[in-house]
């Protein structure tokens, strides 16, 4: 497994408010519709369908990925495992409350890639992860 973590983020939310969101993926629908449908990194997402508990969409150019919360810890932690995707990567959110008003956020990444693999995609994964806890900032929680 190759672990990939982002650098800590602050967030200007209490961390209740900021668990509610992460831990219903029905949210990411909408965080999902404010972003550019290509990026600089060459990837775009398309037809994203969300549950509760579930993630789907088509990711150029890895293909069909789904995604679900195998558990979640109530202010603090949300862990997500791929259901389909070419390779299974575990993803967790961990919130942090510092203060009333305030949290910070780290995101955790394991993918289950063999020592080429991983020196080949480590770049564009570190870059992934760091836009995605960088889109957990910005958004209205």
């Amino acid at each position: 497994m190759k672990r990939i973590e982002s650098q800590v983020k602050h967030i200007l939310y209490p961390q209740e408010q900021v668990y509610a969101k992460v831990s219903d993926l029905n949210n990411l629908q909408a965080v999902a519709e404010g972003l550019p449908l290509q990026g600089d990194m060459n990837i775009s997402i398309k037809n994203l369908k969300c549950t509760t508990d579930t993630a789907e969409c088509e990711i150029s150019p890895v293909g069909r990925i789904s995604l679900g919360i195998v558990s979640r810890e109530p202010f603090k932690c949300v862990k997500m495992e791929t259901l389909k995707s070419p390779v299974r990567m575990i993803l967790w959110i961990q919130i942090v409350s510092t203060g009333a008003d305030s949290c910070k956020i780290r995101l955790t990444l394991d993918a289950d890639l063999n020592l080429f693999m991983a020196k080949m995609v480590e770049k564009p994964m570190t870059q992934a992860l760091e836009k995605l806890a960088d889109m957990l900032v910005m958004i209205h929680y």
